[in-house]
């Protein structure tokens, strides 16, 4: 077997965790859950939880990927000590590599949607008026050409290996991600309107400090680092044993909270600004809306008002958007792709391959049976399946590893550790606290 892989660079392997944290759900999901739950309140909250609950689950996944230097399904087989936990093991492996292959299948089509309109920004600018009308369709001839195009991009990079494919576009893409959202950001409080949003989203209303808001926070914070289905993992098995795994997970923590806080920054007083063009923002229920028709209708309307400028403000947010998308799909390929380099003989660009065309026959099935699957396969992978498998790798981590090679791989890269909190409190936090915090979250999103 050949020599694995690593990144090369500290700044490599942050950039790519970030890009895999940093997907369409933090840019428009965390700004729409903030401004309906309090504003600054929320995001005081979030941020508790984001250290409290997904940073101790973040590192659990690290040490095992780097313990293990394999896949998930490899790696909690590996560190399992009987013949019972390793077939456990290899079933929530086995488990977490079907669910990322799923989300991906169901984020694939949605990332179809933000080329879509990307590219009708372009037209737009050309004159292209029948082009134009062609991308904003909602038909499945659109949605199978655009998510083709998608996930042969994600496959491309995924082929091309660890250093060559995924840091190399990682660090390319998250620093453009940021330029663009720093102006866009700097344009849209230009305008009317973009200062009544940036006061719902930054003033707290802490009346609206109760259990749902902990709750929603709670889970936020833990889907925003994409943790539980073995991306963590996986890259955390690139790194080298040099790297202080504590220090790398805050870094990524930070800049995943961080840029869902300033994704808000852009988001909520784009919505306002869309107000003061008379654009509907409220749901009959008179919440903010969110999700996919706040991106597909909300923004595009207001980008529509602005005239000639307009069109350049879609290119750029539907570049941002695209971008968000690709740095989080190559994460989920690379889960099932791993598992399928080290357990068979194909090389990683048979793989990639076979792999991602099953995963866009899956998105096909979807797209023609969309009422009845879309829907559910979000609820099966987001909502139960990960805080399940987030559960369990916490379980792994605290309870069914051996506790000295856990504490050596912690040393590992981080000699001095000892006398630090980190190492204090965290063995027995992720043992005891993180499985009940997750299990309420869990027990929450069944409920609702």
């Amino acid at each position: 077997m050949a020599s694995r892989e690593q990144f090369s660079s500290k700044f490599g392997f942050i950039m790519a965790a970030a890009g895999s944290a940093i997907g369409l759900g933090n840019i428009w999901g965390f700004p729409t859950q903030t401004a309906s739950n309090g504003g600054a309140a929320f995001v005081v909250v979030y941020f508790a939880m984001a250290f409290c609950l997904a940073y101790p689950a973040l590192m659990a996944e690290l040490i095992i990927g780097r313990h293990s230097k394999s896949n998930i399904l490899t790696a909690l087989r590996g560190i399992a000590p009987t013949k019972a936990t390793r077939r456990i093991g290899s079933g929530v492996g086995m488990y977490g590599v079907i669910i990322a292959s799923l989300i991906l299948s169901f984020y694939g089509i949605v990332a179809g949607w933000m080329l879509a309109y990307l590219a009708e920004s372009i037209t737009n600018m050309l004159g292209w008026s029948e082009a134009s009308e062609w991308l904003t369709n909602f038909g499945n001839t659109r949605n199978i050409i655009t998510m083709g195009i998608f996930m042969v991009l994600t496959m491309s990079i995924i082929s091309s290996g660890i250093s060559s494919g995924i840091e190399k576009w990682s660090t390319r893409l998250m620093p453009m991600l940021m330029v663009i959202l720093f102006a866009l950001i700097a344009y849209v409080m230009t305008q009317d309107g973009a200062m009544n949003g940036l006061k719902i989203y930054l003033v707290p209303d802490f009346s609206q400090l109760k259990p749902s808001l902990i709750l929603d926070a709670m889970g936020q914070a833990f889907f925003s680092l994409s943790l539980g289905v073995g991306t963590m993992l996986v890259y955390g098995s690139y790194l080298s044993d040099k790297e202080s795994l504590p220090k790398l997970g805050v870094m990524v923590t930070l800049v995943d909270s961080g840029t869902a806080f300033v994704a808000g920054l852009l988001i909520i007083p784009a919505i306002y600004v869309a107000r003061e063009h008379g654009t509907n923002i409220f749901t009959d229920s008179g919440e903010l809306i969110a999700g996919p028709d706040l991106i597909f209708q909300v923004l595009p309307a207001l980008f529509d008002s602005m005239g000639e400028i307009g069109i350049f403000v879609a290119f750029a947010f539907f570049t941002l958007m695209s971008i968000a998308s690709l740095t989080s799909s190559i994460s989920m390929l690379e889960v099932p792709v791993s598992l399928a380099v080290e357990e068979t003989p194909a090389s990683r660009r048979q793989a990639t391959w076979i792999i991602g065309t099953l995963i866009f026959g899956c998105s096909t099935v979807i797209l023609f049976n969309f009422d009845q699957l879309f829907g559910f396969v979000i609820s099966l992978t987001t909502v139960y399946s990960q805080p399940m498998l987030g559960l369990m790798l916490c379980v792994f981590a605290g309870w069914i590893w051996h506790r000295d090679s856990l504490l050596k791989e912690i040393k590992s890269g981080h000699p001095e550790i000892e006398g630090t909190f980190f190492w204090k409190i965290w063995p027995n936090y992720v043992k005891f606290v993180c499985p009940i915090l997750v299990l309420v979250t869990l027990i929450q999103s069944v409920a609702a």
